[in-house]
């Protein structure tokens, strides 16, 4: 039997300063050490972007990249990850995207693209056949990301899929997003921002007809089919009303972020309940490649002030950061305020909680309609809201302070309304949760080296590593472990090129991976895989600027809830020992947070060691 020809990656190199594209091959022992994705990008960020660099320098480096299962016989693998350095944290960022254009990257034979430099005039990456094309993007300077995705689109002719930025990344607002296949967004760490500094409009794929390689055809079909029916069986509830079934669960933690932290409880009978939006709007499934399970809708608004309004149903977290978070008790206003969100090319996270710190702290005096440029900013006010969203987007008067994310526009501010603000002290929001009631992704979003959560996913959870759940959520020492137990699992999902949504078995998952590539991954080559990413992502962040005093919660995130289930349990008087047992859990230095020597060592990172603190 002829020997098998190892596993390896075909990327494209673009520098949009010079205009020209190179290609590289990437061997069959770094792709089975960094698989594709988000694991490989990190290597190249590693590699590329030295101390000093910043977030919207040229030499920072922008990745679009897939991984082997992108393109398969998969379920949901349409999936791409974009690595950067980010303009929120000013360090690692990385963030998934679904839709299309991870599958279309893999027909046209190219497993990812590496955009670095900056253009003199805005450009249209194009790649189809193979290769890229660099076309002028001045005509669609100020279009929204929906609008953009058209334009290319009929430029382009034939099917193709289409990622841009909107006006706020046009204008390096941090919290920008890339958007694209009608609501899909890369949003964390403001990547989009990092896509503007670079003045790349937008990047668009030809489908392609090339097929990605499989080395078991056979096998791949069967584990495909079986893990797809997995994921539909797995989770009745999320499959029947996509991820707003999670507000029911969520809101029984006391877990649903409600005014900006200053409630757990809703004003008034709760419309915000995953059964309401399908049975009183018009939707129709809106699928992304290959999907089994097919959550994603468009949607209608058939009732209220926003009837006749179309667009995306939202995810949970748009539900809930343009929802309950300010107030809303109309969920047509939420589409309508999720759905300007994605066209201006914002994360709905940090829009959420911006526009929720301003309204309270309009509601206390502590900024004025003249700070806000005779905006009226109260609670559940959605035209209010979409107004100081239209001002961040054109950094027009007082839009020009907060497009630089809350924890800036927060300390600038300074004394009680920057305590009232949400925010890491690296920089970023959390998701779309109140986390005081959810201490998991508490404790991951704020020690995460991303931008946002790290640990755990649908493949790393107890059930799937054999793993006790804590008994107490709220145990310090409990839940601090089982994130370092639980860590790597999302840089794992972020690095095959397939929705986490339809990865609910590992096993299956790590069958289907061995099918296409002919490796042998059990689960603990799994975990030494996630967790070498992790250590690899927190080395970058320490040549970045990352100490231990900054992986800390803003006083309104670590305050005690007042009401609802969690009322009168904090956290913040265990903050130091959480994150202390952690570190000790990861294999770091106590006092610092920096990886130990031997724990570089034991996951192939010897050549970080290389670099000292500072």
């Amino acid at each position: 039997m002829a020997e098998q020809a190892p596993y390896t990656l075909r990327i494209l190199r673009v520098d949009l300063g010079s205009g020209q594209v190179s290609e590289e091959l990437i061997d069959g022992d770094t792709t089975q050490k960094y698989v594709g994705g988000t694991g490989l990008a990190t290597k190249y960020l590693w590699d590329e972007v030295p101390a000093g660099v910043e977030w919207s320098h040229p030499e920072n480096r922008l990745t679009f990249f897939t991984g082997p299962l992108a393109g398969t016989r998969v379920s949901g693998s349409g999936t791409f990850s974009v690595t950067t350095k980010g303009a929120c944290t000013g360090m690692c960022g990385t963030s998934q995207a679904n839709g299309f254009l991870g599958a279309f990257l893999r027909f046209n034979g190219v497993d990812g693209v590496i955009v670095q430099g900056a253009a003199e005039r805005w450009t249209r990456l194009h790649v189809e056949e193979g290769t890229v094309r660099l076309f002028d993007a001045e005509h669609l300077v100020g279009l929204d990301t929906w609008e953009t995705e058209d334009a290319v689109k009929a430029e382009v002719g034939g099917r193709c899929s289409v990622f841009s930025i909107g006006p706020g990344g046009e204008r390096l607002v941090r919290f920008s997003s890339i958007v694209g296949d009608r609501g899909h967004v890369a949003a964390h760490n403001g990547v989009g921002a990092v896509m503007g500094s670079k003045k790349l409009k937008c990047i668009s794929v030809a489908r392609g007809s090339q097929k990605p390689r499989v080395v078991d055809p056979a096998r791949l079909v069967a584990k495909a089919k079986e893990l797809a029916q997995v994921s539909k069986d797995v989770d009745p509830p999320f499959v029947k009303w996509g991820t707003n079934a999670g507000f029911a669960p969520l809101s029984a933690m006391g877990a649903v972020p409600i005014r900006n932290y200053q409630t757990n409880v809703f004003p008034e009978p709760n419309k915000y309940v995953p059964d309401y939006l399908r049975t009183h709007f018009k939707a129709r499934p809106l699928a992304c490649w290959a999907c089994a399970i097919a959550h994603c809708h468009l949607m209608e608004v058939t009732e209220g002030p926003y009837a006749g309004f179309a667009g995306e149903e939202p995810e949970y977290e748009g539900m809930a950061g343009m929802g309950p978070l300010l107030g809303m008790t109309d969920p047509g206003a939420t589409v309508m305020l999720c759905n300007l969100v994605d066209r201006l090319g914002f994360d709905v996270n940090e829009s959420g909680y911006m526009v929720a710190w301003l309204m309270e702290c309009y509601e206390k005096g502590l900024v004025t309609k003249d700070d806000l440029d005779g905006i009226e900013l109260r609670w559940g006010d959605a035209e209010a809201a979409a107004a100081l969203l239209r001002k961040i987007a054109r950094r027009e008067g007082c839009g020009d302070v907060f497009a630089d994310g809350v924890k800036r526009a927060a300390e600038k501010l300074g004394g009680e309304a920057r305590d009232c603000a949400v925010y890491t002290l690296k920089g970023a929001t959390p998701r779309g949760h109140d986390h005081r009631g959810h201490w998991q992704e508490f404790i991951d979003t704020c020690l995460s080296n991303t931008g946002t959560v790290e640990s755990g996913g649908h493949l790393f959870t107890p059930p799937n590593l054999g793993l006790e759940r804590p008994k107490d959520r709220f145990d310090p020492l409990a839940m601090s472990t089982q994130n370092a137990n639980l860590n790597g699992g999302r840089n794992l999902e972020d690095s095959l090129g397939i929705c986490r949504l339809c990865t609910p078995n590992l096993a299956l998952t790590l069958d289907c991976l061995n099918a296409v590539t002919g490796w042998e991954w059990d689960v603990a080559a799994a975990r030494h895989f996630g967790l070498r990413i992790v250590n690899l992502m927190r080395m970058f962040n320490f040549r970045h600027g990352l100490t231990k005093e900054i992986e800390a919660p803003s006083v309104r995130y670590a305050s005690t809830p007042v009401d609802g289930p969690a009322a009168g349990i904090g956290i913040a008087a265990h903050w130091e020992a959480i994150r202390d047992n952690y570190y000790e859990k990861m294999g770091w230095d106590v006092a610092t947070g920096r990886p130990l020597p031997e724990t570089l060592r034991h996951y192939g990172l010897e050549f970080t060691l290389q670099e000292t603190d500072g």
